[in-house]
């Protein structure tokens, strides 16, 4: 695709998965907050968006990492979801909760900001739960029985427009466990617990955001498409 300033960060991350990588790099939002153009997320950002579309170009053109499922059957999205990003969330989930629970008992009083990061990550697991439950149970076997011919759910807009909610919640999330943790960036006096916990939440952040781009920019639009055809 022809990268320009009105490019919008979803389509790029969408058309030329290897870019996502330098928006993770810049912090650019390019799930939900990815229906913006280049140019304004480069203003919010102080970034120079003639050089950035410059990398972003020489990432589209070179192979750069990143699969493109944009191709790929509904079938083979929706298992790539649940066996890649869903499996690793109820994995991982889990695990960042009990290393919370001991940097919180251990350092809590001397950095009051991992009370409220466990309440956010604590509220981000019970929700993504409950999330990935309704998507495994529901909505992709509808999706998969849709694109099969065997099914047409009615009204799609809806359980789109709830998940699309979802993941708006997820989001902001993110950016508050980021901003609680300046970036993630440990304490001086951080143990190796801590240490390990604040990798595990920025490693989550950063999957998280790709499936949710997955789901908003490439899985909806496609299921909503075949339903109006």
């Amino acid at each position: 695709m022809t990268i320009t300033k009105e490019t919008t960060v979803a389509d790029i991350a969408t058309a030329a998965p290897g870019t996502i990588r330098i928006f993770q790099d810049r912090e650019i939002d390019f799930c939900c907050g990815g229906k913006r153009s280049l140019a304004d997320a480069c203003a919010e950002h102080h970034l120079d968006v003639d050089a950035l579309i410059g990398e972003l170009r020489a990432a589209g053109s070179s192979g750069a990492p990143g699969e493109d499922w944009s191709a790929a059957s509904l079938a083979e999205l929706t298992a790539h979801i649940r066996h890649h990003y869903h499996a690793a969330l109820r994995r991982d989930l889990p695990w960042l909760g009990q290393m919370l629970i001991k940097v919180v008992n251990r350092h809590g009083t001397a950095h009051p900001e991992t009370l409220e990061l466990q309440e956010v990550f604590n509220a981000l697991h019970v929700d993504m739960l409950h999330h990935m439950q309704k998507e495994d149970t529901s909505v992709f076997p509808a999706v998969v029985a849709l694109e099969q011919g065997r099914h047409r759910p009615d009204p799609v807009d809806d359980w789109i427009s709830a998940l699309e909610d979802d993941h708006e919640e997820t989001s902001h999330a993110l950016a508050r466990m980021r901003e609680l943790t300046g970036g993630y960036e440990t304490p001086p006096d951080a143990c190796p617990t801590f240490r390990g916990l604040y990798h595990g939440l920025s490693e989550l952040d950063r999957d998280l955001r790709v499936h949710v781009h997955l789901e908003n920019h490439v899985l909806f639009p496609r299921a909503a498409a075949m339903v109006r055809q």
